[in-house]
């Protein structure tokens, strides 16, 4: 069993992930190979809420030029994750400063 640190990768800010966050769903950039129960139990250990659901969706890289002529940045893998009813992650825009 992996730790959330090596599921969740980061979370994806976006303004459309941002306004859906009002509805209690949240975006995050996770391992490619993890699956939703994965995403799940991760999430609600590692911010200590009710998931509800999960959604996950696999991005195609974006085509970038290259010196050397065409190539593709990696795919990745991002989720929405539903909390339950009244739930927020807080901490998700906490920054540190030193």
């Amino acid at each position: 069993m992996r730790s959330p640190s090596e599921v969740i990768l980061k979370p994806l800010i976006s303004e459309k992930s941002y306004s859906a966050m009002q509805f209690g769903k949240y975006t995050f950039d996770v391992h490619p190979s993890a699956n939703k129960i994965e995403i799940a139990r991760a999430v609600e250990e590692a911010f200590e809420v009710n998931v509800v659901a999960v959604n996950t969706m696999t991005v195609q890289g974006k085509e970038r030029r290259r010196r050397n002529g065409r190539g593709f940045d990696p795919k990745r893998k991002k989720a929405v994750v539903t909390l339950a009813p009244g739930q927020q992650i807080a901490r998700l825009f906490e920054t540190s400063s030193g």
